[in-house]
């Protein structure tokens, strides 16, 4: 059993927590609680696993039918000392198991090959509740994939992880260098590209959306930036009564996200 702060399992993990450029580096994520941790699992992606010292009996016969289950189950599982587990964990009240995870990757031209595809393009997202509400409301209303421009909070962040609730496992995932050249390759690509703007004229509802759809998403200080926006095929607007400026940037996705959604099955019909 792990029972000192200073052990190399527990820096490995604390430094996996507070620093995106070391996730990066080891394509490695931490999943916390049972839930991530299931999926994970599930999906063969787990490196190691470690366990509270107290937690380690109630998750025995769940790990046992997990482990089972998953297609790789090959890695160390740790127990851990219940005061070195805190020290482990990003929550206040740690559920006494979490995960070491390899970053899921997609084959993208394999996402984005069929006929009908939707996309949510966000540009600098920096919270990452937003960031995490928005890739669960994406799995929701069935959109294709997200992509991310670099400038975004890391989608590894241990608050954007546990803000999924699990649809990081599910939801394919892009990060681009440029959003403005990832535009201009989803125009070549068949995708017509619209963008949330408070310039707009158009309401979001007023559109035919098409099969291939792409809708942009901007920081929530200052939006899209002109040189995004400016390439988008289409501005469009969510109407505001009162006094708004603007809605929160998860809640503005939500509301497109759910259009396009609206939109393919009244095709369907």
């Amino acid at each position: 059993m792990i029972e000192s702060s200073s052990n190399s399992h527990i820096k490995r993990i604390q430094k996996l927590m507070k620093n995106a450029r070391f996730r990066r580096q080891e394509q490695a994520f931490i999943a916390e609680g049972w839930k991530m941790a299931d999926e994970a699992l599930g999906r063969g992606l787990v490196r190691a696993l470690y366990l509270s010292e107290s937690a380690e009996c109630e998750y025995e016969k769940r790990l046992s039918a997990g482990i089972s289950a998953a297609p790789c189950s090959r890695f160390p599982i740790q127990t851990v000392s219940d005061r070195c587990f805190r020290d482990m964990a990003d929550t206040i009240n740690p559920q006494g198991i979490l995960a070491e995870v390899t970053m899921p990757r997609y084959d993208r031209e394999q996402v984005l090959s069929s006929r009908q595809a939707s996309l949510l393009c966000l540009e600098d997202i920096q919270d990452p509740g937003n960031l995490g509400t928005m890739m669960r409301t994406a799995e929701g209303a069935g959109m294709t994939a997200l992509i991310l421009s670099r400038g975004c909070v890391d989608l590894f962040n241990p608050k954007v992880v546990r803000s999924t609730m699990g649809a990081l496992f599910r939801v394919p995932f892009f990060i681009c260098d440029d959003m403005s050249t990832e535009v201009e390759s989803l125009k070549k690509d068949g995708f017509v590209i619209y963008a949330a703007h408070l310039s707009a004229e158009r309401d979001y509802t007023d559109v035919q959306y098409p099969d291939r759809a792409a809708v942009l998403i901007g920081n929530e200080a200052g939006g899209l930036s002109d040189a995004v926006a400016g390439r988008a095929d289409a501005l469009l607007r969510i109407p505001m009564e009162g006094e708004l400026e603007s809605l929160n940037a998860a809640v503005s996705a939500a509301l497109f996200m759910y259009e396009l959604y609206r939109s393919r099955k009244n095709v369907l019909q």
